[in-house]
């Protein structure tokens, strides 16, 4: 039996059985190796070597994780949310602002989630500062936690796809390092261009969710959460209390910190640079004690270590597969089966894509796997640079949404289940699945067929 498919078989059981997605891909790239004729010591060497090819991924994971942890001790997460209940609260539930109000706040909770992955880094972090304590508030305004769940995983995906920046940074520069790797170079500033049409898909799956799906109205239980701005107020004094800096300064410091993360990381191209620049100004303000700063880095970084040992793992197994020479095995017999057949070709690289995202939930995890075979069945098939990265891109993102490993859907749930009303599967992952997957498959498909 084919190597490549063997593994990737047995990955994605594992996954499924919920073997830890790094002990599961060791285990793949195991079993590839020996049925590819490697042998054992020459398929640990191999995926050893090949650990180091996501090594600066993995350190750009780490460095995000501090530098999140450390923009939570200037306040700043929990002034926002403040800010967002005040915004809310105040305005008048009765008439036509009792029809618009659900609309604008979960869009804006879509927002918040956007800025999250690019703008403020701080990833799922948030979600547990600001969802949890507006329960009470969508009860109010009867609000489907189902539509909260797609605005998060909206937020969460689309802008690392379409948006070189902050976590976005990483999926351009992960596509086309491994693209490149793969045979086919392609320059990090064409990733923009090329996801564009399938970010389009992710709002209109947003906007049917928003405006068709779960537009009704739907009661819960009261929530015993306290929302009140005034306790909000308190928390914030109180944590800003006793560290050294005022509220104002530590919010100076926070937002001078986010600036010089973003100007370096777009000077450099360098998310590890932007990350450090980031933590420097944080110390230099000196919000936090220097003993309290690095347990504060090191629990951040330590809270992202997982994406990057998975990655680095991904980059392991792609190495073994690589090495087998089964993929160029698995080229031949694709190409067998599409023939010459540019639609089918494309459409079976989504459904792969879908499929492994699905079974290791993460979209970052997914591009080693894939672009090791499918590249050079794209340059086989006569895909073009920009069609071939929109068909890479797209089955990486493709399966984030509706995973149940995925942080893109555990996030959400961790922050609307806060009071045992919200179910992971049916309260986030088929709803998530169905309006943003089935966008993906057909905005990536018309991507692939038109660049």
């Amino acid at each position: 039996m084919n190597a490549v498919l063997l593994s990737l078989a047995i990955l994605f059981i594992l996954s499924l059985c919920r073997i830890h997605i790094a002990l599961a891909m060791i285990i793949a790239s195991a079993v590839g190796g020996l049925t590819g004729s490697l042998g054992l010591t020459e398929t640990i060497n191999v995926f050893t070597e090949g650990l180091k090819d996501n090594a600066a991924i993995a350190l750009s994971y780490a460095l995000l994780g501090a530098f999140a942890a450390g923009l939570t001790e200037t306040g700043l997460p929990e002034r926002l949310v403040q800010r967002v209940v005040k915004l809310v609260t105040n305005k008048q539930l009765s008439g036509r602002a009792s029809k618009v109000t659900p609309v604008v706040v979960v869009l804006a909770v879509a927002f918040i989630a956007c800025l999250s992955q690019n703008a403020v880094p701080v990833h799922i972090a948030f979600i547990p500062v600001l969802i949890p304590p507006l329960l009470s508030l969508f009860n109010q305004l009867h609000i489907d936690r189902r539509a909260i769940a797609n605005a998060l995983t909206f937020g969460l995906i689309t802008p690392y796809m379409v948006l070189p920046v902050g976590f976005g940074a990483i999926f351009h520069e992960t596509v086309a390092a491994n693209m490149s790797k793969n045979g086919m170079a392609i320059d990090v500033s064409m990733l923009p261009k090329a996801m564009l049409l399938p970010a389009v898909g992710m709002v209109l799956g947003l906007l049917t969710a928003v405006f068709f799906s779960y537009r009704k109205p739907k009661t819960y239980k009261p929530v015993q959460i306290t929302t009140s701005t005034t306790n909000f107020e308190e928390d914030v004094d109180t944590q800003t209390a006793g560290t050294g800096a005022s509220p104002a300064i530590k919010t100076i410091a926070g937002l001078a910190s986010i600036a010089a993360m973003l100007v370096v990381q777009l000077s450099t191209d360098s998310m590890i640079y932007g990350a450090g620049s980031g933590l420097i100004v944080l110390l230099l303000f000196r919000i936090m004690s220097r003993n309290r700063s690095n347990q504060v880095f090191t629990d951040g970084m330590r809270t992202m270590a997982y994406i990057g040992f998975v990655m680095m793992s991904a980059a392991g197994l792609g190495a073994v597969l690589r090495a087998t020479g089964d993929i160029e095995t698995l080229v031949q017999s694709c190409v067998e089966l599409v023939g010459s057949s540019r639609p089918m070709a494309a459409i079976l690289i989504l459904i792969i894509g879908l499929l492994v995202t699905m079974g290791i939930g993460s979209s970052f995890s997914t591009i080693p796997l894939i672009v090791t075979v499918f590249v050079p069945l794209c340059i086989e098939l006569g895909f073009s640079p920009l069609a071939t990265t929109a068909l890479i891109g797209t089955a990486a993102a493709l399966g984030d949404a509706g995973s149940p490993a995925s942080d893109s859907t555990l996030g959400p749930t961790s922050g609307l289940n806060a009071d045992g009303q919200h179910d992971h599967i049916w309260g986030t992952c088929v709803p998530t699945f169905l309006h943003y997957n089935i966008p993906l498959l057909i905005f990536g498909f018309i991507a692939a067929m038109v660049l």
